[in-house]
């Protein structure tokens, strides 16, 4: 009795609209996570996880905890500019109260140093294409990342030919 009731707590009952809504906040938390990383905004960033929210970043150590996730960003180079752009989007309600998802992002990043031209700032050579695997969890702020692991699959140097 007892393993039925807690797979009956876990299903996911919502429905409709409800459902897609869902869905959807996790979907903007993605964004509004690039924008405000872009934006070197990190303490919004950092409470768009729970309090003990997980973040794995390509090539460190996992950080544990809002704080420690600030630190992290704040310890970024001055003057860096990035712009991540999102795609491909999908995510999975596993409950009313969780879901995961996967999102490609595009990295390109350049120095606020640079003398802007009529096309901006000139890139960085290194384009990074990666992803994330998201796990959301709803709280009472609303969807919040606990665990956010991202990770590059591709990268390209200036001048490099492509096949």
């Amino acid at each position: 009795m007892k393993n039925a009731q807690v797979a009956t707590e876990s299903a996911v009952t919502l429905a409709g609209i409800d459902l897609l809504l869902a869905e959807q906040d996790c979907r903007d938390l993605v964004v509004e996570a690039a924008v405000l990383i872009d934006a070197q905004s990190y303490e919004r960033f950092a409470a768009l996880f729970i309090e003990n929210g997980v973040l794995v970043r390509p090539g460190a150590e996992p950080l544990l905890g809002r704080a420690a996730i600030i630190e992290s960003y704040r310890s970024r180079p001055h003057g860096r500019i990035t712009r991540h752009l999102i795609s491909n989007s999908l995510v999975t309600l596993e409950s009313d109260t969780a879901a995961h998802g996967t999102s490609y992002v595009q990295l390109w990043s350049g120095m606020s140093s640079d003398i802007p031209g009529p096309f901006g700032r000139p890139a960085q050579t290194r384009q990074v294409i990666g992803e994330f695997v998201d796990y959301f969890t709803l709280t009472v702020e609303g969807w919040r990342f606990s665990r956010r692991e991202a990770s590059f699959t591709l990268f390209r140097e200036d001048g490099e030919r492509g096949i």
